[in-house]
């Protein structure tokens, strides 16, 4: 009967018709989980959510909303590869803090500031003029914040307001096939911006030139943190993801 009624519509229904039909149908398919994975996070086992445009298989959570950045973030500071043992009791400035992060943060740290500019912070603070005396932190953390705004004055800030040794840790959208980061100035609307950035507030798409980029004042880079193997496998996080380390050195 199934066989009969499937012949029927496709023998009825006009050829358009038809296309779209298969198209959604290839679409639902392709945003099904492949696999079983497990949240580093909140140990959730099981299948993840899709996210983002284009979308991403098994990027996220569904227990704590958690996304791969987050993971592999998480992963790298409970290893110790984000701040080392020569920074004892660490002073954190959190950017733009993630929810899931921050509650991490604030139990592990006795003293952790969150800072943005319009969310509810700890401290309201612009990153391009940061309203804080010099090398007042051990740690500064922004992860996708820097493709939002002016990074070079950013960075300059950054390096200004460390203790000497201390470390700025972020993560940023970056295509390490490209020599230098993409930046246009007739990209102006939110549409144009979605098109060429691939989100709607982004201002650039970074290149293998990011490092040199954020190299301002006397933040140099001490290390590059990913994940790989069956690591990346289990815990759904994205291939060549990485967070940076930038140390404050003089």
């Amino acid at each position: 009967m199934l066989r009969t009624a499937k012949s029927l519509v496709k023998r009825v229904l006009p050829k358009p018709i038809k296309s779209k039909i298969s198209n959604a149908l290839t679409v639902r398919n392709a945003m099904k989980p492949i696999a079983s994975r497990t949240c580093n996070i909140c140990n959730y086992d099981g299948m993840f959510h899709c996210f983002g445009r284009p979308l991403r298989l098994d990027a996220e959570c569904p227990e704590c909303g958690s996304l791969e950045r987050h993971r592999l973030f998480m992963l790298a500071m409970e290893r110790g590869e984000l701040i080392d043992g020569t920074i004892k009791d660490p002073s954190v400035l959190h950017f733009a803090p993630e929810r899931i992060i921050e509650a991490f943060c604030r139990e592990k740290f006795a003293e952790y500031t969150t800072a943005d500019l319009f969310a509810g912070a700890d401290l309201k603070l612009n990153m391009e003029d940061i309203d804080l005396p010099d090398e007042r932190f051990d740690v500064v953390i922004a992860n996708h914040v820097l493709e939002h705004l002016d990074d070079k004055k950013a960075a300059r800030e950054i390096s200004r307001i460390l203790k000497t040794g201390g470390v700025f840790l972020c993560q940023v959208p970056i295509i390490e096939g490209w020599d230098t980061t993409y930046e246009n100035k007739d990209v102006q609307s939110e549409h144009a911006r979605w098109v060429h950035y691939g989100q709607g507030d982004h201002v650039r798409y970074y290149g293998r030139d990011f490092r040199e980029r954020i190299s301002q004042g006397d933040l140099k880079l001490a290390r590059e943190v990913t994940s790989e193997g069956n690591e990346v496998i289990k815990h759904g996080l994205r291939r060549g993801e990485k967070v940076f380390v930038f140390q404050k050195v003089v």
